[in-house]
């Protein structure tokens, strides 16, 4: 992940110094990232495309395709569907309170995953410095295998007996609470909890330091997400989530055409 993320900043990096400045009413960039706070951190590359609405070129609006890693160690995540997490769906989802009783925690001592996400972005021009904010709609993402360990109290899974055809009930104590998971592999947003899969969303300011770089810091909400993958619990669930917020700082490359 390292060298690929080293040898696209290298190439794009090489390919916006190669081309002269001309003022267009779409203008692109890359965003070499990274945000962090304790026990999580997520490098970035992000190219964005942005088309100027308007002559004065004040607001800005385009998309962005993001390739990121996240990382966590000592890590709860939780039940993610919106139909356990608030017992409603779609937009009345939005609004309910959480329901405790049918949310269950997958603890992990680390976790990583690779996402690349297609998202849009909205920019506000104020002389030298722009305002902005992306969110990733949707996207795919990649990862290992970890092992979680269910805490659930009342959670259990069934096993296929191997007489007369005849399920058991299998509850998450003792070695049966660690269990296999990797990163969920289809990503979008739904909003709340009716999203799916690794997503972020960032709000930004960016300041030009010269032409052809500019400064950038933030705010970046990540969410990870992984799912079981031998097994299915009988509430139906194989998805778990965790949610956080980091600050971002990043060095933005202009690309002129």
């Amino acid at each position: 992940m390292k060298k690929i993320m080293l040898a696209l900043c290298a190439l794009l990096s090489i390919q916006a110094y190669a081309q002269g400045p001309v003022s267009t009413r779409i203008r692109s960039g890359l965003d070499v990232g990274f945000a962090f706070k304790k026990d999580n951190y997520a490098p970035s590359l992000t190219y964005f495309q942005l088309m100027n609405i308007g002559r004065n070129k004040v607001i800005s609006v385009g998309w962005t395709s993001r390739l990121a890693k996240f990382y966590g160690d000592n890590l709860n995540l939780y039940t993610a569907p919106a139909s356990l997490t608030r017992g409603k769906t779609g937009f009345e989802a939005l609004g309910a309170p959480l329901t405790p009783a049918t949310i269950d925690t997958a603890r992990f001592d680390f976790i990583t995953n690779t996402s690349l996400n297609f998202g849009i972005r909205v920019q506000v021009q104020l002389g030298p410095v722009e305002l902005g904010g992306s969110a990733d709609l949707f996207g795919l993402t990649f990862g290992k295998t970890r092992v979680g360990r269910m805490i659930a109290s009342a959670g259990a899974y069934k096993v296929e007996s191997s007489r007369a055809g005849v399920d058991s009930l299998v509850y998450f104590t003792g070695d049966n609470r660690l269990q296999s998971f990797k990163p969920t592999r289809g990503s979008v947003r739904l909003l709340g909890d009716n999203d799916i899969g690794n997503l972020a969303a960032e709000l930004y300011a960016r300041v030009r330091v010269g032409q052809r770089l500019s400064i950038k810091g933030g705010y970046q909400w990540q969410t990870a997400e992984m799912s079981l993958r031998d097994i299915r619990p009988i509430d139906g669930n194989r998805r778990f989530r965790h949610r956080t917020g980091m600050p971002f700082v990043a060095v933005t490359f202009p690309f002129f055409n």
